[in-house]
C-alpha cells in the first residue's frame, strides 16, 4: 500500500497570543497540495522504518521521527514495514513530519480502523497534525488543533513550492514574534481568507533567513494571484490561475535559481 503524505501550506496565519504552556493561540488556514513525501508499507511482525530519498538526511533522529511515533501511537494487531520516501525538505514550513503522520494514521484506518480518540493521539504528535489527517482545507484555531470547515473554492488551484534549502527552526521563529496581535483572520471564502489575510511569522522569519525575501520577490515577479510565506518557512507559495502560468514560473525561477528547491503542484 502506498499513500502521499500530502504537502501542508497556511495559506494565511494570524497569531492572537502566547499562552502559558508556551503555545500560541493562532488561527490559520490550512490546505493541502497533491504532492508530497510517499510512504510504502507491507504487514510486517515488528514496525520497522527505511527513510529514502532527497531529504532523508534531515531525519537524523530515529526516536524522534514522527512516522515512528504515529505506528507507536495507534494500536494494531499487526506491525508495518514503512519506506518514506523524503520529498519535502526539513523544516520548512510544510508540515513536512506531521504529514508523514498522517499518511500513517490514514493507512492504518484502511487496514485497521481508528481508535475514536484518533484526534486525541494525533494532537499529541504535533499541533497540525489532526489537521494532516484528513488533508483537507480547513480552518486551525486554539494551537491549530481545533478544526473548523470553510468553504474551498480554491481546490484544483496551480500552485508552486519554492525553498532555498536553508532549514528554519519553528521555534526560533514563534520566539522571535513581536507578540502584537494584529486582527482575526478574516470572514469568507477559502478564497477570500487567502487574500485578505496575512502571516505573522513572515517578519520574524525575514530577520532570522533572510533569503526568504529573495524567494517571495521571484515568486511575486511572475504577478501570480497571490504569494505568501507557508508556517513558520522558510518555504513560500503562489498561487496561479492556469498551470501554464505557474509553469512558467517555475521554469524562470529554476534558470535564474537553480539552487533552490521547487514543487509543482495543485491544492486540494
Amino acid at each position: 500500500m502506498k499513500e502521499t503524505a500530502y504537502a501542508k501550506i497556511n495559506l494565511a496565519l494570524h497569531l492572537r497570543a502566547r499562552r502559558e504552556d508556551g503555545y500560541h493561540e493562532l488561527e490559520t488556514l490550512f490546505a493541502f497540495v497533491d504532492a508530497g513525501d510517499v510512504l510504502s508499507v507491507t504487514p510486517a511482525e515488528a514496525d520497522s522504518l527505511l527513510t529514502l530519498g532527497e531529504f532523508a538526511q534531515g531525519l537524523d533522529d530515529p526516536f524522534d521521527n514522527l512516522v515512528a511515533k504515529a505506528l507507536a501511537a495507534l494500536p494494531r494487531s499487526q506491525g508495518l514495514a514503512v519506506t518514506l520516501e523524503k520529498n519535502l525538505p526539513v523544516a520548512a514550513g510544510l508540515g513536512g513530519g506531521s504529514a508523514d503522520a498522517g499518511a500513517v494514521f490514514r493507512i492504518v484506518e484502511a487496514q485497521h480502523s481508528l481508535p475514536d480518540d484518533w484526534q486525541t493521539r494525533a494532537a499529541k504528535l504535533g499541533a497540525d497534525v489532526p489537521s494532516c489527517v484528513r488533508s483537507e482545507m480547513a480552518i486551525g484555531t486554539g494551537t491549530g488543533t481545533d478544526l473548523h470547515p470553510i468553504a474551498n473554492d480554491l481546490a484544483g488551484m496551480p500552485v508552486l513550492l519554492v525553498n532555498p534549502r536553508v532549514p528554519l527552526s519553528t521555534g526560533s521563529v514563534f520566539k522571535a514574534w513581536d507578540r502584537i496581535d494584529k486582527g482575526p483572520l478574516p470572514q469568507g471564502k477559502a478564497s477570500e481568507v487567502t487574500q485578505n489575510g496575512r502571516n505573522d511569522l513572515e517578519t520574524p522569519a525575514f530577520a532570522l533567513c533572510p533569503v526568504i525575501r529573495d524567494v517571495l520577490a521571484e515568486l511575486g515577479a511572475d504577478k501570480p494571484w497571490i504569494a505568501r510565506m507557508s508556517g513558520s518557512g522558510a518555504t513560500c507559495f503562489a498561487l496561479y490561475e492556469s498551470e501554464a502560468e505557474r509553469d512558467r514560473a517555475a521554469q524562470r525561477i529554476g534558470e535564474v535559481r537553480p539552487d533552490w528547491w521547487q514543487l509543482p503542484g495543485k491544492l486540494r
